[in-house]
């Protein structure tokens, strides 16, 4: 029995050390698993912010604009280098007791070591002796302040302004740009100066940042610019900003219109195109005595057989050009200038008031110049676009072919009071392009055609 007692002994002790053992290794166990679990959280944190930052810089790479780019990029790049998966790494080294992890940055030490950073670009400056106002066209110059061999393109910016310098914050206009310029130069063309100035700016950039602007510069791009004067024109003419166009119905369509009387399709203007002869009235036939003193306008509106329309802008000095496309199938048209005391019966150049060219489409074709009742027969084609170089201290106004700068005619007086650019149009239609400069093709004829102008001397008159 003592022996059974000795053996229970043993056995009783043995299960205890096993017990204490299982509880050991249980402790181990949740240790372990606590420190697992807390691993699961960093890493299942990382995991999402990371992802969070890769769809906020998948984003930015579709940013167009450099400086939100840059912005950007250095937000970024701090979020990586404070963000949980950067610091944990995708390399860790365990430890037995899976409590922490550590990481080895080695590699990509090296790999931020290797980078050659690009510098920001140093601001262009633009010449403002190299840079070119000429036919509408503006050409910008500029040059790098050392030399960059690392610059990709420049961008151009421009806009418009009434001022010398700057625009004041209150007239300041939005400025419009271009991109990707691979030279130090550019060449807008096809502009309408309607300003008198435009400012011009130029940055550079490299692959990676765009540089600081350069100090603007301002370029004076005055040119004339005007509209036609309804308030003067003809009830014959139908009138709009730079468009004039024969109105058959003598301003009736407009009177009724305004009436408000029956005739519904009065109230629109119709426009008479391919006229046929036998269906076209004489101007000398057209009767006006039936119009409404309400819309005859002021004493002032041409009327009579003159179907004139003249410029809202005076010319009082100074050398300008506009031009003049008249309607194919245009019956009788002038082009020309005239004083503001142009009475409201006269014609274009039948007064020694007023100076023009003439195209007469009506039964037999003529060319011709006139003034003062006086008219030069033009022995060449008519143009499909007419030119006027009015120089006014200089006491000459020339046409041309719009097309080819071959001279038309030119007038030589002295002017002694300011003149309005005049239309007269019959049958047909004028499209006026103005806030032209005055063609360079144009400024080297008149220093070289000057002498043709003795030819006009029998219409030349100086008029006080």
């Amino acid at each position: 029995m003592e022996a059974q007692k000795e053996a229970l002994q043993r056995i009783i002790s043995t299960l205890a050390n096993k017990n204490e053992e299982i509880q050991n290794f249980i402790d181990t166990l949740n240790h372990t698993l606590k420190g697992v679990q807390n691993q699961l959280s960093q890493c299942s944190n990382a995991l999402e912010n990371s992802e969070e930052l890769l769809e906020f810089a998948a984003r930015s790479l579709d940013i167009k604009d450099p400086e939100e780019f840059s912005k950007a990029a250095r937000q970024i790049k701090d979020r990586v280098t404070m963000a949980s998966a950067f610091r944990i790494s995708l390399k860790p080294k365990v430890s037995d007791n899976m409590t922490h992890l550590m990481v080895d940055f080695s590699q990509e030490r090296q790999m931020l070591q290797a980078l050659k950073f690009l510098p920001v670009p140093k601001a262009p400056e633009i010449d403002p002796v190299e840079c070119l106002v000429a036919d509408n066209a503006v050409t910008i110059v500029w040059r790098m302040p050392e030399e960059d061999n690392k610059i990709d393109h420049f961008v151009l910016e421009y806009r418009k302004t009434n001022f010398d310098g700057l625009p004041r914050v209150k007239d300041e206009t939005c400025w419009e740009l271009i991109d990707y310029i691979k030279g130090t130069e550019y060449t807008l063309s096809g502009l309408k100066f309607d300003s008198k100035y435009m400012n011009f700016r130029v940055r550079a950039c490299n692959k990676a940042v765009a540089g600081e602007y350069s100090d603007p510069v301002t370029l004076e791009t005055k040119a004339l610019v005007f509209n036609l004067d309804n308030t003067s024109s003809h009830l014959n003419l139908k009138v709009e900003d730079s468009y004039v166009e024969w109105d058959p119905t003598g301003g009736k369509g407009q009177e009724n219109k305004i009436k408000g009387k029956e005739n519904k399709g009065s109230g629109q203007i119709t426009v008479l195109k391919n006229n046929t002869r036998s269906g076209t009235p004489s101007p000398k036939r057209t009767s006006i005595s039936s119009r409404s003193p309400s819309i005859r306008g002021s004493r002032d509106r041409f009327t009579g057989e003159s179907y004139t329309v003249l410029g809202d802008t005076a010319i009082e000095s100074g050398q300008h050009y506009w031009e003049v496309r008249a309607q194919k199938d245009c019956k009788s048209y002038s082009v020309g200038v005239a004083y503001k005391n142009l009475g409201k019966f006269d014609q274009l150049g039948k007064t020694n008031t007023s100076w023009c060219i003439h195209v007469n489409n009506w039964l037999q074709t003529t060319f011709a110049a006139k003034h003062n009742n006086k008219a030069k027969a033009l022995d060449m084609t008519v143009p499909d676009r007419i030119g006027v170089y009015c120089d006014f201290d200089g006491g000459q106004l020339s046409f041309y072919n719009a097309s080819s700068k071959q001279l038309l005619y030119t007038f030589k007086t002295k002017f002694t009071q300011p003149l309005l650019p005049g239309f007269m149009v019959w049958c047909g239609g004028l499209a006026l392009s103005t806030g032209l400069q005055v063609p360079s093709a144009v400024k080297m004829l008149q220093k070289s055609e000057n002498g043709l102008s003795g030819s006009a001397s029998s219409l030349t008159n100086v008029t006080q």
